[in-house]
């Protein structure tokens, strides 16, 4: 049965779907030796190339896709690559013998905490999507007077330059005076939401760290700069919460799962690995 282009080349691990679409749209992919335009469906068959190199369509095909939570510090930036030289989350990754890691949403450089990345474009596109409404939760401290009134605004909604916006929960987590620590969960991740929230209140955030994404948290035992190698079994968790279906490991291909089983000698996995 034929997909469309885009998904099939994100499920191969070479990008998200938006990121791809970017690609189709520049000219960038061809099928079968002519140009791909958006709304192109593809068989397993087909011969699909990115900037003139055939992808093959079924290295990933059935193989279950690998996830990493990231401890992220502030200070490292959310890209592959920065031309000002500055420390990116990237650099802190295992290396991939196939595919790459796509990172699932984003976290301005002064903020900390929980970031996934996962070789499976399609997972990431979903668990980016807002229609899926799933949590993100944040322990931030603020600096300023907050009474209930902003309280209420803030769970009520407020209008901000890219539409309403609001916290879905807030929660006292302590503090004296105008330093004040507050639990926050939102649905969406829009760019500097949570702070750009608190600021149009007239709060300024002092810190912010990401503590969950869904129902994944940041591990206790995990240290700023260090990634854990999710199971198969907390993937399918993610999973679950986007409509996908959950993996069956018995039916691994071998091949796959003897290049797991050395990557676990080699890394323990699910464990702590710290490459700063």
């Amino acid at each position: 049965m034929s997909e469309k282009l885009q998904k099939v080349l994100s499920r191969v691990g070479l990008g998200s779907r938006r990121e791809i679409e970017g690609w189709i749209a520049e000219g960038r992919v061809s099928v079968n030796d002519r140009i791909a335009v958006l709304g192109d469906r593809v068989l397993l068959t087909d011969l699909v190339k990115v900037d003139g190199k055939l992808v093959d369509l079924t290295e990933n095909a059935l193989l279950p896709a690998r996830v990493l939570l990231y401890y992220k510090p502030e200070g490292e930036i959310c890209t592959s690559d920065d031309p000002e030289g500055r420390k990116t989350v990237f650099s802190a990754l295992p290396h991939l013998p196939i595919g790459r890691w796509i990172m699932v949403g984003r976290l301005d450089i002064n903020t900390s905490g929980l970031l996934l990345f996962t070789t499976d474009g399609e997972l990431a596109n979903r668990l980016m999507h807002p229609s899926y409404e799933i949590e993100r939760e944040y322990v931030v401290r603020v600096f300023g007077e907050v009474d209930k009134t902003i309280l209420d605004t803030l769970q009520t909604g407020v209008n901000l330059e890219d539409g309403p916006a609001k916290f879905d929960l807030i929660k006292d987590a302590g503090g004296e005076g105008i330093n004040h620590w507050y639990r926050v969960v939102l649905k969406e991740g829009r760019n500097r939401e949570v702070r750009r929230l608190w600021e149009s209140q007239g709060v300024k955030v002092s810190r912010l760290l990401r503590v969950r994404f869904g129902t994944i948290a940041l591990p206790r035992t995990i240290q700023s700069g260090q990634y854990y190698e999710m199971s198969i079994e907390e993937i399918n968790q993610l999973r679950q919460l986007v409509d996908m279906s959950a993996y069956e490991v018995q039916k691994v291909p071998l091949r796959h799962n003897t290049i797991r089983r050395r990557h676990a000698l080699v890394t323990k996995r699910n464990t702590i690995f710290n490459r700063r």
